[in-house]
């Protein structure tokens, strides 16, 4: 029987996390072997490099990076073209247009050999089909969808909007006639040193259609259902390191009030509600209950601030959990690569660090 091996491309903010969740649940997730890739050795990466080694997982790095590591005390198994070739199923963690950039030059390649899939995160817009774990499921077709792009951590967010709000949490899509979000992000990750700003940062708007990439990737998502829906985001970046908000207006057909979108999210377990108005309450929670620090839930919707006009326009804010939706996203693609009958039973190990309420 051909052995499982998962392959992360990467140890930043997302990848380091799942490295983590794999070893942590690979008997649940039927994985036999957890792998990962790690560029440069950094002393200051060299406590992070030794606990994922710790954790049970065999480093890769290059052929010239390898003595390196030797001399920080983290000796690599694989060269990096090596752990990508054996491995069932990679995921690629890198910086953006890193991963479409591997595409060409390893998991094509890798694919032809018999590889059962590669996934790529956030900005890799052409990667493969879009995919947000309960959105879009039912498209994957084990065979042919061999390159899965897992779509931000934000379009994760107007997904979840679109489907609880505009869609009454079901898959009615003759209910939505519009969705307009603003994305407030977060101006770096708290484990980042670069890229902090002194005040609020307007986005430009680069998509004719959709503003920003949230939208056009939210529509993409759905798209993959055969569904057209008008949407349109902007961003603003902010001077704090807790998390990404949403400000969404979404219209609907059919009318609705505010105790029926509570309904809709408490039906859902992928989504949470919560009495908390600030960020850094919500992020607080996640670091001290959440798995690697991380709300697995799609969005945490403070429901006191939901409104709803005239019964159609739904108008509200709600929380995007760090990177954690990612997380699922990955975590539920590699598991369906490998086994797409059982993935669905499988990836309920995960059901226990989803909250109702945060």
């Amino acid at each position: 029987m051909a052995r499982n091996i998962v392959h992360v491309v990467g140890t930043g903010t997302i990848g380091e996390p799942l490295i983590g969740m794999l070893t942590h649940f690979k008997d649940a997730l039927g994985i036999d072997e957890v792998t990962f890739n790690k560029r440069t050795p950094l002393k200051t990466d060299r406590s992070k490099v030794v606990d994922l080694l710790r954790r049970g997982a065999k480093l890769a790095t290059g052929k010239d990076q390898m003595s390196g590591f030797e001399k920080m005390d983290c000796k690599a198994d694989y060269e990096t073209e090596e752990a990508i070739t054996r491995a069932s199923v990679v995921i690629d963690c890198t910086p953006s247009g890193a991963g479409l950039a591997n595409k060409e030059q390893y998991y094509l390649k890798a694919a032809e050999a018999g590889g059962k899939g590669y996934i790529a995160q956030g900005s890799e817009f052409g990667f493969g089909k879009m995919y947000a774990r309960g959105i879009n499921d039912e498209t994957l077709s084990p065979g042919e969808d061999k390159f899965i792009h897992v779509v931000s951590c934000n379009t994760h967010n107007l997904a979840a909007l679109i489907k609880l709000f505009g869609m009454n949490g079901k898959d009615n899509p003759d209910n939505l006639v519009s969705a307009d979000f603003v994305c407030m992000r977060r101006a770096n990750d708290v484990s980042q040193d670069e890229g902090y700003i002194a005040s609020p940062e307007a986005g430009k708007h680069k998509d004719e259609q959709f503003g920003t990439h949230h939208a056009r990737d939210a529509y993409h998502l759905y798209k993959t259902k055969g569904w057209d829906f008008n949407l349109f985001s902007s961003a603003i970046k902010l001077p704090t390191q807790y998390m990404h908000m949403l400000r969404f207006h979404i219209r609907v057909n059919e009318p609705t009030s505010v105790e029926k979108l509570i309904a809709n999210i408490k039906a859902d377990d992928r989504q949470a509600i919560t009495f908390k108005k600030s960020a850094n309450q919500v992020f607080s929670f996640g670091r001290d209950h959440g798995f690697f620090g991380r709300i697995l839930n799609q969005t945490v919707i403070p429901h006191e601030a939901l409104t709803v006009i005239g019964g159609k326009d739904i108008y509200g804010f709600c929380f995007t959990p760090q990177d954690g939706n990612s997380l699922l996203s990955s975590l539920s693609a590699a598991t369906w690569l490998m086994d797409p009958k059982g993935y669905e039973e499988r990836i309920q190990c995960l059901k226990p660090y989803f909250f109702a309420e945060v």
